[in-house]
């Protein structure tokens, strides 16, 4: 069995499957994004994994990334200077960062009253980042590190791939994984939803290290709530089976096409309803499995 981490700026394979003549393809990897969009609905997944559809960011997502990005920032500060003002100093330098990297997000503030806008925008993402402080005392922790890339291959052969916000590793080896939510706290299918998410970590950091993490925590920064976890390594155990079930179920309909629809409650924020033919629309031609790289996560996927 192939374990091992990996860090960022591996070049994305070519659409097409074919290798770039001077640069190494990436296998085909399952994310805990992508998973959870097959599993929601395996039309969502083809969208956004095979065709890569673009998508335009919501101001909430955005603003959930930059929130994100600053607590980022503020854990690179000695432990002292980890304040609420701090943070708060850090909003403005990191939006502009972000928004040099992605101008289209400047986009979302171009009408005439988007200076005011702005401001609001900002004020939101500061409630954020207090509510944060309200939750735990960052200058008492010591995280091992912070949007730590990982990756590592089943026995089955399936590759897993992800972000983890935050990774606290106690000196009894303890490990805790972090995860922040901008979002106010779910219920029902969007709390089964985050939990996928951490439980996709715990066997990605159980597999790569041999040691089942002790808690999985969610931070609610919306409403200033937290959700613990204690998982075991026989439910990590069933939960790889399932990721192995998904991924096997995504190659199956990758070789078919056979991506279908699967309408519910959460279609009301799909950005592409209208090519579902639930809702009267029609997909684009299925372009064939090109074997995409599906396993890797944006900015906006990890923010939620």
């Amino acid at each position: 069995m192939a374990n091992g981490s990996t860090t960022t700026g591996t070049p994305h394979a070519d659409p097409t499957g074919a290798a770039a003549p001077t640069t190494e393809v990436r296998r085909p990897a399952l994310s805990p994004s992508r998973a959870s969009d097959f599993k929601q609905c395996p039309l969502l997944y083809r969208f956004r994994a095979v065709d890569r559809l673009p998508e335009t960011p919501t101001k909430a997502q955005v603003r959930g990334t930059l929130v994100h990005s600053v607590l980022e920032r503020l854990f690179a500060l000695p432990r002292a200077e980890r304040t609420v003002e701090a943070a708060r100093e850090l909003l403005r330098p990191t939006w502009s960062e972000l928004a040099e990297e992605s101008p289209e997000w400047r986009e979302l503030f171009t009408d005439p009253e988007s200076a005011d806008e702005l401001a609001e925008w900002f004020g939101a993402a500061e409630k954020l980042l207090d509510s944060y402080f309200a939750l735990e005392d960052p200058r008492t922790l010591d995280p091992e590190a912070c949007e730590l890339h990982v990756e590592t291959e089943l026995s089955s052969g399936v590759l897993l791939r992800g972000y983890i916000d935050r990774l606290d590793v106690a000196p009894t080896g303890e490990i805790r994984v972090v995860d922040y939510k901008t979002g106010a706290a779910p219920r029902e299918i969007g709390e089964a939803k985050a939990m996928f998410q951490m439980k996709f970590y715990a066997v990605v950091l159980w597999r790569l290290r041999g040691v089942v993490p002790r808690q999985l925590k969610l931070l609610y920064l919306s409403d200033g709530q937290a959700l613990a976890y204690t998982p075991d390594e026989a439910e990590l155990a069933r939960f790889e089976r399932t990721l192995e079930a998904i991924w096997q179920a995504i190659l199956r309909a990758g070789k078919t096409g056979d991506f279908r629809p699967n309408p519910s409650k959460l279609c009301g924020w799909c950005s592409h309803k209208e090519l579902c033919p639930s809702f009267g629309g029609t997909p684009p031609e299925y372009p064939g499995w090109p074997e995409p790289d599906a396993g890797e996560e944006s900015a906006l996927d990890r923010a939620d």
